[in-house]
């Protein structure tokens, strides 16, 4: 476990994170954030391509849970009961708890685990905590929050690095 704000690969979205080359790494669960991960700020319906992935997740044998830090209350529950799958609400990411807490409710190991998620200082640097991997995503949209801009911004160092060594 290291403290490391290092990503293990940069991918353009979801949709760019293989299920099969995942079960093939020995992967059984991916933790996924949702706001600018799985769907903009916002949303909440699952979109088609995301049911898509998940059922391929399915097939390949990896659970999806959605561990998300949204301060709106009933957000990550909504969104997680319409796509069917679990979910942690409030997870004080990037604090490792959790991440172990979320693991030990689907019986895996961090080995057994990837982060899915679109920040440096939340996603990445509690997986890496955590021992679990973390995968970068782009993040699906900045617009609304000048923050987001600044942070991303300053996340721009560790996106190139976390290029360097993808994971898939």
């Amino acid at each position: 476990m290291s403290l490391s704000p290092i990503p293990r690969g940069v991918y353009p979205s979801i949709a760019h994170i293989s299920p099969q080359a995942l079960a093939d790494r020995g992967i059984k669960l991916v933790l996924a954030d949702l706001d600018n991960t799985l769907v903009p700020y916002k949303v909440t319906q699952p979109p088609p391509e995301l049911i898509a992935w998940k059922e391929a997740l399915r097939a390949s044998g990896i659970e999806l849970f959605l561990l998300s830090n949204s301060r709106k209350p009933g957000r990550a529950k909504a969104f997680a009961e319409q796509l069917g799958i679990p979910y942690q609400g409030h997870s004080g990411k990037p604090k490792k708890a959790g991440y172990l807490k979320a693991m030990e409710r689907m019986g895996v190991a961090p080995e057994e685990t990837v982060m899915v998620g679109d920040q440096i200082f939340t996603d990445t640097l509690g997986a890496n905590n955590a021992g679990v991997t973390p995968l970068l995503v782009r993040p699906i949209r900045l617009a609304g929050n000048p923050g987001r801009y600044i942070r991303y911004a300053v996340e721009t160092p560790f996106r190139l690095l976390g290029r360097r060594k993808p994971f898939l």
